[in-house]
């Protein structure tokens, strides 16, 4: 089965059997490979994407259900340096298992809502398991970021 779906912005064309998940077209075939995956199950985060701006794991979403969907990957952030230039500037560890997924998670908050308060934060931070130790500093660079984003010209 033919699919077409966008990825970070570029338009894309693949064959998809029924159980081929996402994040083996992103690593195998895209060669975006920064989006990692860690326990297969979709449980860690590690694998997380945004699709139509919300997050999931792209270890266990079917390429089949894609057809006109868009995808961002950790590589497809740079539209969100707010993020980014948090993330940096507070120094949050780079952690191989949870910060693909706490990066996602914080910019789709960051879209639907530029200024969450701590319940918002913390909702939406909730199926990212920090394994590394760096949930809070995660909380200060969401808001750091929210900081960035109202400072920048509508």
């Amino acid at each position: 089965m033919e699919i077409k779906l966008e990825v970070n912005g570029a338009s894309v064309t693949s064959q998809a059997d029924d159980n081929r998940p996402l994040i083996s077209l992103l690593r195998e075939e895209l060669e975006l490979t920064r989006t990692k995956t860690s326990c297969g199950f979709g449980r860690c985060g590690t694998c997380t994407v945004l699709i139509d701006g919300q997050p999931v794991r792209s270890c266990i979403t079917p390429i089949n259900t894609l057809t006109g969907r868009q995808v961002t990957t950790v590589e497809g952030l740079t539209a969100k340096a707010a993020v980014m230039q948090a993330w940096r500037e507070l120094r949050v560890p780079i952690c191989p298992n949870c910060h693909v997924g706490q990066l996602m998670a914080a910019t789709a908050l960051l879209d639907r809502s530029p200024q969450p308060d701590n319940d918002q934060v913390d909702a939406a931070m909730n199926r990212e398991h920090c394994q590394c130790g760096s949930a809070p500093l995660t909380r200060q660079a969401i808001n750091r970021a929210a900081e960035i984003l109202e400072q920048q010209p509508a």
